[in-house]
């Protein structure tokens, strides 16, 4: 397990997943959870799951942390695919729950290799699929 900058500890289990996630494309989705002191897994999203499911994923009132796998073509008919990582920070949520979350993110960030871009979301509409579009190109 590694230790964050907050205390907070990663389970093997979340990078594990990931691993499965970025090689064997196992996965379409992963969310996390802080629970205790330790990030842990808390859904996975089949393959076949879409970004919709992704999205529907998320509480409206709590952080977490996710991964996404986003398939996609493009302009020139080529077949890509990137890594999202995802830091879900509804306004909505507890004030100390979105310290513990933005303290810890960095760390835990850290331990995924291979991860091509980044978002910061506190809404739906900054997850919108057309967010995810314009930032894989």
């Amino acid at each position: 397990m590694a230790n964050s900058a907050s205390g907070i500890a990663v389970s093997d289990e979340c990078k594990l997943k990931f691993m499965e996630l970025k090689a064997k494309r196992n996965y379409r989705y992963i969310v996390f959870k802080i629970e205790g002191q330790q990030v842990v897994v808390e859904k996975v999203g089949e393959q076949g799951e879409t970004h919709e499911d992704f999205a529907n994923s998320l509480p409206s009132n709590e952080c977490r942390y996710a991964v996404f796998d986003y398939d996609f073509t493009t302009d020139e008919n080529v077949q890509k695919s990137k890594i999202f990582f995802v830091a879900w920070s509804p306004e909505t949520a507890r004030v100390r729950s979105k310290m513990l979350y933005a303290s810890s993110k960095d760390r835990f960030r850290r331990e995924f290799d291979g991860v091509q871009v980044e978002l910061q979301a506190t809404d739906p509409s900054e997850m919108s699929l057309d967010t995810f579009i314009g930032r894989a190109r």
